[in-house]
């Protein structure tokens, strides 16, 4: 049996999202801007699950704009965001801990000409109300802030820094990468205060290969992708419909369970923490609000030392972000732990499929590892 404790970087496809990517492959395999009946039936499809995805979010269905993933989401934002709002200003505020898919954003604009500042976080990995506050200027036009981190599970106070935008008169839009946050921390649209929020399928048990943006009434971007007119002319090409109907399917058994689901995460999270630090004094955790997402580290012993430990066992956990594909977590450093922490810090993903044999395989792993790799 294994263990998979890397839900962060992936989820497993639900059987809900799973026989709707088939019905739509299959049966309503029709193109939905296509007039006669199959095409018909494919839009029919197409807007239910945009419905079930804006119920799951909290917008209105015309708010959300289906893209490939979440960092297309991410660089759409930041790329048309900042472009309708040039006349007014050309300085971005975002942080050192960001997503690649925004780090990799705020470098082009910085090479069209934009300011970029990027906030330093707390210990946990969170960015400062206060620091947006003070970083805010006249020609301040967007603002980018990740929502739940997605390496330490910090959870940054969206809603304060719309609140500080709003005080300030600023007419800076407010973006934030909710990819991590999505049907695990209870947010909404106007709960932030935030005119652009990117969410992924695959990080809530739907297939890789679509995401959505939520963009505020009344924002207009420039599209990101060019052609035809689908979705409402600002995105072009066919609607990927077997990803799109799981989607819409994951969000409704995902929204449905959300507070259950969540509860019990973080009971598992907490359990872990309790465990562990019981039975590894050295042992170090990122204390995060989160459910899902857990940063360790056991001091002394390199990350794929452990990782390859675990694996052996059939456990699965990472490093730092999938993306990362091995270098050091930014974030990590970002934080600012010691050299010896971040090298032997490992990420734990749980989900909604997380069991307690599963928390039960990684506490006895690592406690093992501890015992059979110290003596190497």
């Amino acid at each position: 049996m294994d263990h998979y404790l890397d839900n962060s970087a992936t989820t497993k496809v639900c059987p809900e999202a799973a026989e709707a990517a088939l019905r739509a492959m299959t049966e309503v395999y029709g193109n939905p801007s296509s007039t006669h009946t199959p095409g018909r039936e494919a839009k029919k499809l197409l807007e239910q699950s945009r419905r079930q995805v804006a119920d799951a979010l909290g917008c209105q269905p015309k708010e959300l704009v289906f893209t490939s993933c979440g960092s297309e989401s991410d660089n759409w934002a930041l790329l048309a965001g900042a472009e309708a709002m040039k006349r007014k200003g050309r300085h971005i505020v975002s942080s050192a801990v960001e997503h690649d898919a925004i780090r990799r954003s705020l470098d082009e604009l910085e090479a069209r000409g934009f300011e970029v500042t990027r906030l330093m976080p707390e210990s946990s990995g969170a960015i400062p109300v206060p620091a947006v506050r003070e970083a805010l200027r006249a020609d301040t036009v967007l603002v980018s802030l990740m929502l739940v981190n997605n390496e330490t599970g910090a959870v940054t106070d969206i809603a304060g820094v719309s609140r500080v935008l709003r005080e300030a008169a600023s007419p800076a839009l407010l973006h934030t990468d909710a990819v991590q946050a999505f049907l695990k921390v209870p947010f909404t649209p106007k709960s932030l205060g935030a005119d652009m929020i990117s969410v992924s399928g695959h990080k809530i048990h739907a297939p890789k290969g679509v995401g959505a943006l939520y963009v505020k009434s009344g924002l207009r971007l420039k599209p990101f992708v060019l052609g035809g007119g689908q979705e409402d002319g600002r995105r072009a090409g066919t609607e990927a419909m077997p990803q799109i109907a799981a989607f819409g399917a994951a969000c409704a058994v995902g929204k449905a369970g959300m507070a259950e689901n969540t509860a019990r995460m973080a009971a598992y999270k907490r359990g872990i923490v309790e465990r562990l630090e019981a039975a590894i004094p050295e042992l170090r955790h990122i204390p995060t609000d989160a459910p899902h997402i857990l940063s360790l580290s056991l001091p002394g012993f390199r990350s794929e030392v452990l990782m390859n430990f675990l694996e052996a066992r059939e456990i699965y956990v990472s490093k730092s972000s999938a993306c990362k594909k091995g270098g050091r977590s930014h974030v990590l450093e970002a934080i600012g732990l010691d050299a010896k922490t971040i090298d032997g810090a490992i990420r734990v993903g749980l989900s909604r499929e997380t069991t307690q044999e599963d928390v039960d395989a990684l506490c006895q792993g690592l406690i093992d590892a501890r015992a059979c790799l110290r003596h190497r």
